[in-house]
């Protein structure tokens, strides 16, 4: 359909009316606020040259509409068409935790094999997955500046809203699936739902699907894709975890990668990393029968990795010498995964400072008050990304999950976010473990009103040591 247009002669596609110049192409987009179909005649008065829409809808004379079925899908195949040009190699990953970890080990795997390579999500992008627009123009300048391997982050607002359906993708990871983003979806199943389209619909039979045999959902996924399959994890077939020992600084792995055994020094903390670390590996492939050469090269690479910024992210200098890390887990598993992660490497106590972010998912926030108290020595209850809700009323809710909370001295509730994580830092001692729970790589906090004021933890916690030197 979309051969028929002349796309030199298009100067913009939008779905926002309010954006609309001459000789654009005008998307109709039912969103839960407004109805794209309502501003059609707004946006030919406009200049609109084409309109796409689900339904019909009067047009004058030289204004060329065309009627689809899905016109979130449309955009997204509009936006390819418009830009063109994408990295030759792309992979996406999905799953509610370690996204953002696997795109930027992945990108470092490449590199160290010569690749123009970078990565896209979260932590590059400032969303896991722009709008169809957005990404594709981004792909499009990568391709531009002759990155050739690129991989990206796949939200599942984003697989549910089509913003990937365009693009060209040659493996797909899942990492795994807990509570999380049900203010979204309605339940868990649809949920799950969103992401198996990476596999069943966006990867083609040619391509790679790296799947966590560890999960529940590994042969739901299998089933659902007609694309070859590699397995990673403590269970995986193609890329196994045989032995993780922690170190203090590290862990001591033994990997078996399709069959032969490879012992490695890995610098990332948390065995939970370490299928990360496979999944990544497996992206980086491109294949489900990658040459012993690629193979020995890119698993030699692993010994090299540095942690995404604010995944278990060390902060250094400590008075006392307490470890202190800076995480972006913000549910209940992954919350609970880090605390047993560090467990192995603290000798003294756990420290936890976690909140919940406002006009998000409320279900979940006694769950991450339980979690922390049941994992931690001492809990640290703080604001996270309010939003438009009251700060006291989040805690309150995070508060509720803990027993015993009116008679217990090691749960504090500190709302300042800032004098929460300076009280911790203060009060560790020799052989402590903090970590800083919550917002991770985010440089800023999210007020009522779509307000932002800048915050970073990890920033804050350097400010809180270099305070104590004082």
């Amino acid at each position: 359909m979309w051969a028929q247009i002349d796309f030199t002669k298009i100067s913009l596609i939008t779905a926002d009316s309010r954006n609309v110049k001459p000789d654009s192409i005008f998307v109709a987009i039912k969103g839960q606020g407004a109805d794209g179909h309502d501003y059609i005649e707004r946006a030919i008065q406009s200049g609109a040259k084409i309109i796409v829409a689900e339904r019909d809808a009067p047009v004058p004379d030289g204004i060329k509409i065309y009627k689809v079925e899905n016109t979130r899908l449309a955009l997204s195949q509009l936006a390819a068409c418009f830009y063109g040009a994408q990295p030759e190699n792309i992979v996406a990953v999905t799953g509610t935790n370690g996204k953002s970890s696997i795109v930027t080990f992945t990108e470092q795997i490449w590199q160290a094999l010569g690749h123009n390579a970078t990565s896209l999500g979260t932590l590059s992008g400032g969303l896991t997955s722009p709008d169809p627009l957005a990404l594709h123009e981004i792909l499009a300048e990568r391709a531009h500046e002759g990155v050739t391997h690129l991989a990206l982050e796949a939200s599942s607002h984003g697989l549910h809203q089509h913003r990937l359906d365009s693009v060209n993708i040659k493996a797909a990871g899942f990492t795994n699936l807990s509570h999380d983003h049900l203010d979204y979806h309605a339940d868990m199943d649809e949920y799950l739902s969103a992401k198996s389209r990476l596999f069943s619909e966006l990867l083609s039979k040619d391509g790679v699907a790296v799947l966590n045999a560890d999960t529940p959902e590994f042969e739901k996924l299998a089933s659902a894709t007609k694309a070859q399959i590699l397995s990673y994890g403590w269970q995986g077939r193609d890329l196994k975890i045989v032995k993780a020992d922690p170190l203090q600084n590290g862990i001591a792995a033994t990997l078996e990668i399709f069959g032969r055994r490879y012992d490695l020094t890995i610098p990332l903390i948390g065995a939970f990393q370490l299928s990360n670390l496979l999944c990544a590996l497996g992206l980086s492939f491109l294949s489900a029968q990658p040459d012993t050469a690629l193979i020995e090269k890119s698993v030699r690479a692993l010994e090299t990795i540095k942690p995404a910024r604010g995944r278990l992210q060390p902060v250094y200098g400590h008075p006392e010498g307490a470890s202190i890390y800076i995480d972006y887990a913000h549910t209940p598993d992954a919350l609970e995964t880090v605390l047993k992660t560090l467990r192995p490497h603290t000798k003294g106590r756990l420290v936890c400072v976690v909140g919940c972010g406002g006009d998000r998912d409320k279900t979940k926030r006694p769950l991450m008050g339980r979690i922390a108290f049941d994992n931690s020595e001492s809990v640290i209850i703080t604001d996270d990304n309010p939003r438009n809700e009251k700060p006291v009323d989040i805690r309150k809710q995070v508060l509720a999950g803990i027993p015993s909370i009116k008679h217990n001295k090691l749960v504090l509730e500190i709302g300042d976010r800032a004098a929460a994580i300076d009280h911790s830092i203060q009060t560790l001692k020799q052989y402590d473990t903090l970590v800083i729970a919550g917002k991770g790589h985010e440089s800023g906090q999210s007020l009522e009103s779509r307000i932002i004021i800048p915050f970073d933890d990890y920033e804050q916690a350097v400010k809180a040591i270099e305070n104590m030197r004082d």
